[in-house]
């Protein structure tokens, strides 16, 4: 499996380009300077510790099916590839932070814009409805993980690291801490944590809910599977955290509160307009043949086609995934279990904007 090189030049002629985007020469497998921020569960059930899910069992136990691939440079940074960790939920590792002082963080946070003259006023007026009150705790929660540092000292941290790699790569063994075998799954060296300075904990809270929920796993390994491509290549982690601090910024510019209002929930929320945004940019970058290069204006595209459309991708996530999960079932009833053929695409043009409305507050 093609290791993620390091080579990386600005994209600086993107104009408005997420920051730390950036371009290298097509051909070359990238590693792109980028940063983000963004994460799911269900607040109405009490945490419960070290709570083995389905889910959680049924992937170990695929895992236990799997031969194990050893992770290159086993030799590099600390760690032994002899202990074998379980993998980790992410209603587990959300666990932590409810149960966790988060006081610290909470003072910190921003959780919305701050707008003056006539800029609040035209919001106010015609922006966004308001995120109900009784759904500012949970946000808060979501943006105090946005400034969670990784911490080598916590389990569950490390656990959650070692989850999003071996279910990348299909390794059933813990790798080293440090080390060149992260570039694998697309962070841009050989520490992860670097990569999460920009979102914090949320980064890998949000691609573990990607590679852990049955419904998306197999959306991740074929995102993962196109970044790994000899010329389509991309550094498939620092992407992710890109399209969480996307996830962040339009909870924070209110373009998430209707739907959080309907559903009354946030992280299930961002989680799902997390995988749609990522989904999203997929499809753009598998059909119309993208490149690093291209990076910086594919990501501003996707970044202003998902604020103004957040339900439209969803609702496009959900019938993707519904379609693929009633083809799966075809073939398990198909006496031959014959494929029904390779996925179709859905183009950006292909997708019906939401109609503007305007909510008088």
């Amino acid at each position: 499996m093609t290791e993620v090189e390091k080579t990386v030049a600005a994209n600086t002629s993107a104009p408005n380009a997420l920051t730390g985007s950036a371009a290298i020469h097509p051909g070359k497998s990238p590693l792109m300077v980028l940063q983000a921020n963004g994460l799911l569960t269900d607040f109405s059930k009490p945490a419960q510790e070290r709570e083995v899910s389905e889910d959680v069992l049924r992937a170990q136990e695929e895992w236990d099916a799997v031969e194990t691939v050893q992770p290159e440079n086993q030799s590099e940074g600390t760690g032994s590839l002899q202990n074998q960790s379980s993998l980790i939920s992410f209603n587990e590792a959300l666990a932590f932070f409810q149960t966790k002082d988060l006081s610290e963080y909470m003072m910190k946070i921003k959780p919305t814009v701050q707008r003056s003259g006539f800029s609040a006023l035209r919001h106010w007026l015609f922006g966004p409805p308001r995120l109900q009150n009784s759904l500012h705790e949970e946000r808060n929660l979501v943006f105090a993980m946005g400034l969670y540092p990784f911490d080598n000292t916590e389990e569950t941290h490390m656990r959650v690291l070692q989850t999003v790699y071996k279910r990348l790569t299909g390794t059933k063994l813990d790798c080293p801490r440090f080390g060149g075998h992260w570039e694998q799954i697309g962070f841009q060296g050989s520490d992860p944590a670097t990569d999460l300075r920009g979102t914090g904990f949320l980064g890998l809270m949000q691609v573990l809910y990607f590679v852990m929920e049955p419904r998306t796993l197999s959306l991740a390994r074929d995102i993962y599977k196109l970044s790994l491509h000899e010329t389509q290549n991309f550094p498939f982690c620092v992407m992710s955290i890109n399209i969480t601090r996307i996830a962040l910024q339009a909870l924070r510019e209110g373009n998430l509160s209707k739907e959080c209002n309907r559903r009354q929930q946030i992280i299930a929320v961002i989680n799902d307009f997390y995988v749609a945004t990522f989904f999203h940019l997929y499809q753009i970058w598998k059909s119309q043949h993208k490149t690093i290069a291209d990076s910086g204006y594919v990501i501003q595209d996707v970044t202003t086609f998902v604020n103004k459309n957040p339900r439209a991708v969803i609702r496009e996530l959900e019938k993707y995934l519904s379609e693929k999960r009633a083809n799966a079932i075809g073939q398990m009833d198909s006496p031959r279990g014959a494929s029904t053929g390779k996925d179709s695409f859905v183009g950006v043009c292909d997708l019906e904007p939401e109609e503007e409305e305007v909510d008088l507050v």
